[in-house]
């Protein structure tokens, strides 16, 4: 945000007053995008990431921070790469609309996921350079066919299995935020999409699925995974 080119004289006390209140408001508006549940990210104009919620990053079972320079088109896959020529153009022109984009990816445990990604072009003011906003929902997940009933128990993220694991030894959601370094709101979008992965309801249910899948080792206490379920890269 270009503070001297849209406030009050940089040298004057109104300046120093306004530029307070601009940084409030950025930290309000960071804060915010931590605790919203929408996977959101802001890219520069190249598409490489500069931030991304913990929704966003939780899509790949990493931490917030682990995203930060990677390249959106690394990571998601337009169905239709025409797609992506409005937004240049938009870039180009410094147009401001917004452009949605059917978007497929691969999560952490080898599942193909789908969903809608809108683009924004955005900016402090009309003249700057735009920056892209990324809001993505999920529409669904296609599971893997292509192994056979000997594969295995599902592969989970590491981050996935430090919550069951934290879970299953009683651990309340904000002592598992607090253990793995996510927010209360990730670590139940986390327990969510396990739910849904399994096909199982509340808490407990997730815990006993987690166990009967071999995710957790029931020899161990405290719960810990079982063996080399969780993909190391993710921790």
């Amino acid at each position: 945000m270009d503070l001297q080119a849209s406030g009050p004289p940089s040298d004057s006390p109104a300046a120093e007053a306004w530029r307070r209140q601009a940084i409030t408001w950025r930290n309000r508006v960071f804060l915010l995008l931590d605790r919203l549940p929408l996977p959101v990210a802001l890219c520069d104009p190249q598409g490489v990431i500069l931030l991304a919620n913990p929704a966003m990053a939780a899509e790949w079972g990493m931490l917030s921070g682990q995203l930060r320079g990677r390249s959106a088109l690394d990571l998601f896959h337009p169905r239709t790469p025409t797609r992506l020529h409005p937004i240049a153009e938009a870039v180009r022109l410094r147009r401001r609309s917004r452009y949605p984009v059917e978007v497929t990816w691969c999560s952490p445990d080898g599942v193909e996921r789908y969903g809608e990604m809108d683009v924004d072009p955005v900016s402090d003011t009309p003249d700057d350079p735009p920056a892209l906003m990324l809001l993505l929902r999920v529409l669904g997940e296609r599971a893997d066919t292509s192994a056979g009933e000997g594969a295995g128990p599902p592969r989970v993220s590491a981050v996935e299995a430090r919550i069951l694991a934290l879970a299953a030894a009683g651990g309340t959601t904000a002592r598992i935020a607090k253990a793995v370094g996510l927010g209360v709101d990730g670590v139940n979008y986390h327990l969510t999409r396990l739910s849904r992965r399994w096909g199982v309801r509340g808490r407990t249910a997730l815990v006993a699925r987690a166990y009967t899948l071999g995710v957790l080792d029931p020899a161990i206490w405290p719960p810990d995974t079982a063996g080399d379920r969780a993909d190391e890269p993710y921790r």
